[in-house]
């Protein structure tokens, strides 16, 4: 099996975007909406969570978690792999979702006709403030284009909106346009959406850009990498089941979740299952 772990419904939207690629496999998903959302809070308290969550994928015999959320991803992926995963479970993998999008958006660079690549290497990423101030978006896209301009802006307000399903109110329109404007002014090229959230988000946030810069959307990427990952890893593949089933727990109000999660997902969520991991 694999598990998806999010900090509530915006890993819903990688999902999505794996099952279009992999359908075939077993997956369990891990909303940690009780505890929503992690971008205020402290490192420590992330890689708790991020731990609990993650262990409890692993004893329901995940063989893979995807660390779906960029925050955790950025705050706990690195220790997890490097400390905790070799002593409880070394024959297993933990991979997240931010070195995938920012391969994503170099690789938009790179397309560009070398004459226009020195106007088109500026890039934006807006994110939860833990995402932004970690500057893993950063370092990653340096280490693949030392050259690139790099534009951050925090936007915490849009993860709970959206995890609200405050997707088409006016309101939240008017929150976007206010987090982008610096991006705008600064003419960026390329916007990364930094959180898992932002997908279902994507329209406005297009559509406030505007035609001359291109979104980068995680879910695509990361179900490609995740694709070619299995590919050069065949005794990890090999111990997926694939019946595909989908199975789906939260730390929160499972009701909530079925209503919501659809739009997170792209299709109805049979059932959700409540459960604790604060342990």
């Amino acid at each position: 099996m694999i598990g998806i772990f999010d900090s509530g419904l915006g890993g819903l939207t990688i999902l999505r975007g794996v099952l279009e690629q992999l359908p075939q496999y077993d997956y369990i998903y891990l909303g940690d909406s009780a505890r929503n959302p992690y971008g205020n809070k402290s490192q420590d308290l992330i890689y708790d969570y991020t731990r609990q969550g993650v262990e409890f994928l692993m004893k329901k015999g995940c063989r893979l978690v995807i660390i779906a959320c960029n925050t955790a991803s950025a705050k706990a992926l690195r220790r997890l792999q490097q400390e905790w995963l070799p002593e409880k479970y070394p024959d297993r993998r933990i991979l997240g979702v931010i070195i995938p999008t920012a391969e994503a958006a170099a690789e938009v660079v790179h397309q560009e006709p070398p004459r226009k690549r020195r106007k088109k290497n500026k890039i934006g990423i807006i994110g939860t403030k833990a995402t932004i101030e970690s500057q893993t978006f950063e370092q990653e896209l340096k280490k693949i284009k030392p050259e690139l301009d790099i534009c951050t802006q925090a936007s915490p307000l849009l993860a709970p909106l959206a995890e609200e399903g405050w997707v088409n109110r006016a309101e939240t329109r008017k929150i976007i346009k206010y987090y982008l404007r610096p991006l705008k002014l600064k003419r960026i090229n390329i916007l990364i959406l930094g959180c898992t959230h932002y997908p279902v988000l994507y329209r406005p946030i297009s559509e406030i850009m505007g035609k001359q810069c291109r979104v980068i959307d995680p879910p695509r990427p990361v179900a490609e990498k995740l694709k070619d990952y299995l590919r050069r890893h065949p005794e990890i593949e090999k111990k997926l089941q694939a019946e595909q089933n989908r199975t789906f727990y939260t730390t929160n109000d499972p009701d909530k979740f079925k209503k919501l999660g659809p739009r997170f997902l792209g299709q109805a969520i049979k059932k959700v299952y409540p459960c604790q991991i604060d342990q």
